[in-house]
């Protein structure tokens, strides 16, 4: 595998540590987003897309994030220095969601992403810059919208089916009736013997 592409989008506030945000792309075929560039006390270095650890009150059972100090759900009173802690004794507030195994693989993609964030901050200062990020979180959205637009869409009709009209609806008339003309209030099933008659 190799990297394709790396896409940046850097932080407008140039005091805070978080500096940018990006995306890999390995082999034109698979995407990682959400790689934060971060500037330490040795420069800059990345982290990788991660999410915060949680854990559930004893109280109700509700997940809250590790540095919560009351339960969203019932507002119980939580233990502040309940999470587990690593060699060098730092609380492990958060997992990663994609990382390298190994140093090797780290060090290309930290080498990769630093290098095209440089490249960015260069482009950045030139007239008419725009982030290709932004222009991918649009892509992105627009996709989501037409597949959430998909899934919300009534079921295709039947041939030699009519449509479904409202319960209680006491002018509603069918589909496939003359327009203007309303359905009956009856039961579809009701007797024609007579029996059951006066009974709505």
């Amino acid at each position: 595998m190799e990297i394709t592409e790396v896409r940046i989008k850097l932080m407008e506030d140039n005091n805070e540590r978080l500096q940018a945000f990006c995306s890999v792309t390995f082999s034109d075929a698979f995407v990682v987003r959400d790689l934060k560039i971060i500037e330490g006390t040795k420069g800059s270095f990345v982290a990788m897309p991660s999410r915060k650890l949680t854990d559930r009150c004893h109280q109700c059972g509700t997940k809250n994030h590790l540095r919560a100090r009351y339960c969203n759900q019932c507002g119980q009173h939580l233990n502040e220095d309940r999470a587990a802690r690593d060699n060098t004794g730092r609380a492990k507030l958060h997992a990663d969601i994609a990382h390298p195994i190994n140093s090797g693989c780290r060090e290309v993609i930290q080498g990769a992403v630093l290098r095209a964030f440089q490249e960015e901050r260069e482009r950045s200062k030139q007239p008419g810059y725009v982030c290709t990020y932004d222009d991918f979180d649009e892509d992105f959205d627009d996709g989501f919208g037409q597949l959430v637009g998909e899934l919300n869409k009534p079921p295709r009709q039947a041939e030699g089916y009519r449509t479904h009209t409202a319960h209680g609806s006491r002018n509603a008339t069918h589909a496939n009736a003359q327009e203007g003309v309303p359905c009956r209030n009856e039961p579809q099933h009701a007797d024609r013997s007579g029996f059951g008659d006066g009974i709505l």
